[in-house]
Formats: C-alpha cells, sequence, structure tokens
C-alpha cells in the first residue's frame, strides 16, 4: 500500500505509527496512515484487520 522510500512500517509492525498520514479530518477527530492505520485523537487506533488499540495516552503527573 505504501508508495514512500523508504517504505513505512506495515500495519503488523510494532512501530506501525510511525507510518506517514495521508489523510486528516481534524472534524471527527481521526486520520489515516499510508498502512491502512486509523489513528484517533485520543491516540487509539484501529488497524486494517479490524483490531482495536486503546489510548494510550500517559496521564500528566498531577492528574487524579
Amino acid at each position: 500500500m505504501c508508495q514512500h522510500q523508504p517504505s513505512c512500517p506495515s500495519a503488523d509492525a510494532t512501530d506501525h505509527d510511525a507510518a506517514r498520514l495521508v489523510a486528516y479530518h481534524p472534524e471527527q477527530n481521526w486520520g489515516l496512515l499510508c498502512n491502512g492505520v486509523i489513528v484517533f485523537d485520543d491516540t487509539g487506533e484501529l488497524l486494517p484487520d479490524g483490531r482495536s488499540i486503546p489510548a494510550h495516552r500517559s496521564q500528566c503527573a498531577g492528574a487524579a
């Protein structure tokens, strides 16, 4: 799917979120990476095979 040189990480790679953003919809809070992964502004992800990765944003030290 990726046409970049060097190629971006595949959706199965551990660093899949390092792929280039090819579409972004800030009004809907999501973007599409060139490897087919959908990333959400809350840091959750939806993989091309339908698996989801929950948000993994770290909390601030002072947050309760």
